[in-house]
């Protein structure tokens, strides 16, 4: 991998395993968030049997616990880059008293697995921050086993997405942060209608489509989505790290005026919009 992809790679390891504590903290909250995500997905790739499936960049451990849950006499193999967040999953895995799941810290540009091991394959919200989506996508497609299926999720523009651009926007706008240039791991990296399509058809796979997914972000008041966006969304935690104090209190109170605008009864749910694609080998 070039030099330059590596260091995105360690540069995400690290913040992702920084910022383990605040998703433990808001799991079950993101979990429900993302939960139709990960449904449509698990739709898609239709796990049954014994089938062999590997989740990637699964952090706390959805969809892969789900639908391990689903397939008692098979497996599900949960990966993601960082050892602390998926700690957090072994530890959920143990909660739910599942005994077919196994927890392995790898990159999905270089998976430790041979060829055509898998049977299905879930990822959902990780292609926007692979540092190479080609290389990530045709490795899925190396381990997957002939007739397999592939899906995966990404969120739609910003347009569509206020539970993100609410803070984010807001924090860019005063700090004059400038968006990640055109193709960099981000946000909305794949939100241009048919990216992931593209890729995964170069990568091998066929029958490939893609379906809107939306879901409801229920943080009910705008103090819990304050802390919850604080503590769990690297990039805005950064940015405020750099920002004084009264620079961090305008952006809070313009924050909490955008959601009081969207939201005049104080009840903050949040409507979110993400792409589902999927295909088979």
């Amino acid at each position: 991998m070039e030099t330059q992809l590596e260091q995105i790679r360690e540069q995400q390891k690290a913040s992702w395993n920084n910022f383990s504590p605040g998703w433990k903290k808001w799991d079950e909250l993101m979990m429900d968030f993302l939960k139709p995500m990960g449904t449509e997905i698990i739709k898609q790739i239709d796990p049954q049997g014994e089938d062999i499936v590997l989740d990637i960049a699964a952090g706390t451990g959805e969809p892969g616990l789900t639908i391990a849950a689903m397939i008692p006499k098979g497996k599900v193999i949960i990966t993601d880059l960082s050892d602390n967040m998926l700690a957090i999953a072994l530890e959920n895995a143990n909660k739910k008293g599942l005994s077919n799941v196994e927890i392995k810290a790898c990159d999905v540009c270089e998976l430790p697995f041979e060829d055509n091991t898998f049977d299905k394959i879930s990822c959902r919200f990780g292609f926007m921050f692979f540092p190479d989506m080609q290389l990530a996508a045709n490795e899925m497609v190396r381990v997957l086993k002939p007739g397999g299926k592939i899906a995966t999720s990404v969120w739609n523009g910003p347009e569509k997405n206020f539970w993100i651009t609410a803070a984010g926007a807001t924090i860019n706008r005063n700090m004059q942060i400038e968006p990640p240039a055109q193709g960099a791991p981000g946000m909305f990296r794949c939100a241009t209608p048919g990216i992931i399509a593209s890729i995964f058809k170069q990568a091998g796979l066929k029958v490939v489509d893609e379906k809107e997914v939306t879901g409801l972000l229920k943080v009910e008041t705008a103090d819990t989505y304050w802390t919850m966006m604080t503590e769990v969304a690297a990039p805005f935690v950064a940015a405020l790290k750099q920002a004084d104090e009264a620079m961090k209190s305008k952006i809070k109170t313009e924050v909490y005026e955008l959601l009081q605008q969207q939201y005049p009864d104080g009840k903050v749910e949040i409507p979110s919009s993400a792409q589902v694609i999927f295909g088979t080998k």
